[in-house]
């Protein structure tokens, strides 16, 4: 017959439990419960004991227990914008990986970029109970949150900040990467420059907007409507705006583009044409240092971004955080070629 110990369940054919587990390794409940839960206090010797006897007993923490008793469902809800951009991949990794480590278990979805969707999902999210809310916003509302919060639902706003609600978020410094970038192009004797951004109501369009003018102003360079445009990020727009800017008697001889996926559209555009035209982007993105010449981008840390909104969650959940609050994260220029090129009139 086969060994006893060594089947997932004991011997009154329920699953083995702590106490299966103690008894077989020789040792009380508690030493068993800090083995299990990662808790000092045990020593090696002891820890490689009771280990054995939870890989022999197939031995698995009953999660449900724990969560009943602190009250809590042992997940919690991340709200992205576009799960297809690859930004957020890394963010979304480690809002996971910093949920993992806290025993929690990672749900989300995307908003599509649409404010109703967004309202559905969190809303959803929270009627299965989730104990917390990371949330990427398309909207510039969320006062439908309210209750949420008060009920309990630690909230945390990452990339954007809340709209008419006082909330935990995690930003990059927008402003400052736009107007560095901008004034790398000036530095190297650019005048006449092209904003291209997003629409215009989202908030790090709006700052990085803001950053190319200060940059602008900062060096006495008057800035003239039709160097700007905002709008959706699909190709066709970003084209267009781009090719006007190249075209007339004075065109424009760089452009900072406000997002990833408007840079890779610049991209393609310049690269029909026969004359360089300089380009600082605003986020990396995949290849950037392999094209001719290299992408000089303003990056930011999405997984940064993501983990440092997720700590700020769990220490929301374990009473550490008195008042919301907005933390600013850097962002780095990247230097790789095509920012330096130097006006070709």
């Amino acid at each position: 017959m086969a060994d006893p110990a060594r089947r997932p369940d004991n011997r009154y054919g329920s699953r083995p439990t702590m106490k299966d587990v103690a008894t077989s390794a020789g040792v009380g409940l508690k030493t068993v419960s800090r083995v299990v839960n990662g808790e000092p206090g045990v020593t090696p010797d002891t820890e490689r004991r009771v280990q054995a006897a939870i890989d022999a007993l197939g031995f698995r923490r009953n999660d449900s227990a724990r969560v009943l008793r602190k009250g809590r469902t042992a997940s919690i809800g991340l709200v992205l914008e576009d799960l297809a951009d690859p930004f957020y991949g890394p963010l979304s990794r480690a809002v996971e990986e910093v949920a993992r480590a806290h025993g929690a278990l990672l749900i989300n979805g995307s908003s599509a970029e649409d404010p109703d969707r967004e309202q559905e999902l969190a809303l959803a999210l929270c009627a299965r109970r989730v104990d917390g809310l990371v949330i990427i916003p398309a909207g510039d509302d969320h006062r439908y949150l309210e209750p949420e919060i008060k009920a309990g639902v630690a909230t945390v706003f990452v990339d954007r900040p809340a709209g008419k609600i006082d909330a935990d978020a995690v930003v990059s410094d927008s402003f400052g990467g736009a107007r560095d970038g901008v004034a790398h192009l000036i530095a190297h004797g650019h005048r006449r420059i092209g904003f291209i951004g997003d629409r215009p109501n989202i908030h790090t369009a709006a700052e990085r907007l803001r950053g190319y003018r200060a940059a602008m102003a900062d060096a006495g360079i008057p800035v003239q409507d039709a160097w700007m445009s905002l709008g959706a990020t699909d190709p066709e727009r970003v084209r267009r705006a781009a090719a006007e800017m190249l075209s007339g008697p004075e065109p424009v001889t760089a452009f900072f583009a406000g997002n990833n996926r408007v840079t890779v559209t610049v991209v393609r555009v310049l690269s029909e044409r026969p004359r360089p035209v300089a380009l600082v982007g605003f986020d990396d993105f995949e290849l950037a240092d392999l094209l001719q010449p290299g992408v000089t981008v303003v990056a930011q840390d999405a997984a940064q971004l993501g983990r440092t909104a997720a700590q700020r969650l769990f220490q929301q959940l374990d009473g550490v955080l008195a008042s919301p609050e907005r933390t600013v994260l850097p962002t780095r220029l990247i230097t790789r070629g095509s920012g330096e090129l130097p006006p070709a009139d």
